[in-house]
């Protein structure tokens, strides 16, 4: 394999539906009926059974599945001395949808990392996780610092200029979540990032550059900050990123082709994977990926979780076929769009599908690739 850091051919974003019981203990815990200490205990039985859930499925890297959290991004970033995480809220869309209202994210002082964020979760997580399998954590890509609020959003007190202070700094918090993450066994960690994949939009584009941004700039002013991230990895340990235009109870934020930020991503950044959502139309053509370059794979996500409906195998291998056009097929993998729950309120699917989405992907991997 050219990738011979990636688990297997097959992969998965991450997160997973939260059992019923996960979510009342979580309910009793907001309310004060219960203590952080016992809804982690019962965070303990839930990742212990989902960790279990897919080993029997049949994948080799294994997450938490983000029982932990309540969104994708928000439980991380608020642990970063120097950031503020307003509240999210929900809204009715002119689709007649529930869609999340993205919470403000504020720089109020210099980014530092004041603890050590997901080493006690990934703790966890190793103990549970058979012999053969690898452990996998997912945290936001450092960029959800910038896109949303872009220059507005940090403070100028503590940084009166971006570059490259503030970038640098991120990139040393980040730097040092990843050596706490390595020391203790860690050697595969996903940064979930959406703005990249927003640039992508038109309409996305259109609102940085009322932030003050250019969004051709943007995405390879992106890409170096990324680097600064990837100079600090931990010898051993692979690093890649996912893809994501909004996964909030199977809607989504954005689309659009990824030419936009194609080559800023592919061949500027200089990270080891990329997980790439190309479930349904809103993605566009594999035409980006000739700008991959050679020992780095891009794992296509071709099977939704945002609805229940079965792709087909052969569906998929003829998308397969069509995407090693443009990339080398030893250079490419297979995996869902995204996560099952990249919130805790979980996409409109079935724990069923769930499960039958995944061998979709594992069986079909294994019959593309040898070597799956």
């Amino acid at each position: 394999m050219s990738a011979p850091h990636l688990p297997a051919r097959y992969d998965h974003v991450g997160s997973f539906l939260r059992p019923q019981y996960l979510l009342e203990a979580r309910e009793q815990k907001a309310r004060g009926e219960i203590t952080p200490e016992q809804l982690r205990k019962v965070e303990d039985k839930a990742i212990t059974e989902i960790v279990k859930f897919q080993e029997d499925v049949g994948l080799k890297s294994i997450t938490d599945g983000e029982f932990r959290r309540t969104y994708f991004h928000l439980d991380f970033l608020e642990q970063l001395g120097g950031v503020k995480v307003g509240e999210a809220m929900l809204a009715v869309g002119a689709d007649g949808k529930e869609h999340l209202v993205p919470p403000a994210i504020h720089v109020v002082g210099k980014v530092t990392h004041a603890k050590q964020i997901q080493l006690a979760d990934f703790n966890y997580l190793k103990s549970q996780v058979s012999a053969g399998c690898t452990p996998k954590v997912s945290i936001p890509s450092p960029t959800m610092l910038h896109f949303r609020g872009g220059r507005a959003g940090i403070s100028r007190t503590a940084y009166p200029e971006l570059d490259p202070d503030f970038y640098d700094d991120v990139a040393k918090a980040y730097g040092d979540e990843l050596r706490s993450l390595s020391a203790a066994g860690c050697n595969y960690v996903q940064m979930d990032d959406t703005n990249l994949a927003y640039l992508c939009d038109e309409k996305m584009r259109e609102a940085a550059r009322g932030r003050g941004d250019d969004p051709n700039e943007l995405a390879h002013r992106y890409a170096a900050f990324i680097n600064k991230v990837v100079a600090q990895k931990p010898a051993g340990m692979l690093l890649a990123m996912h893809l994501c235009r909004g996964n909030f109870k199977s809607t989504h934020a954005a689309a659009g082709n990824y030419e936009p930020v194609a080559e800023a991503l592919l061949r500027e950044m200089n990270l080891d994977a990329y997980f790439m959502e190309y479930d349904d139309e809103r993605s566009g053509d594999f035409k980006p990926l000739r700008y991959l370059p050679k020992g780095k794979t891009v794992v296509l996500g071709l099977v939704t979780t945002k609805f229940g409906e079965m792709e087909s195998k052969d569906d998929l291998k003829r998308r397969i076929d069509e995407a090693a056009r443009y990339a080398p097929l030893e250079q490419l993998a297979l995996s869902p769009q995204c996560g099952f729950s990249s919130t805790v309120h979980g996409n409109n699917i079935a724990v069923e599908a769930q499960r039958a989405k995944l061998r979709l992907v594992i069986e079909t991997a294994q019959e593309v690739w040898a070597d799956a």
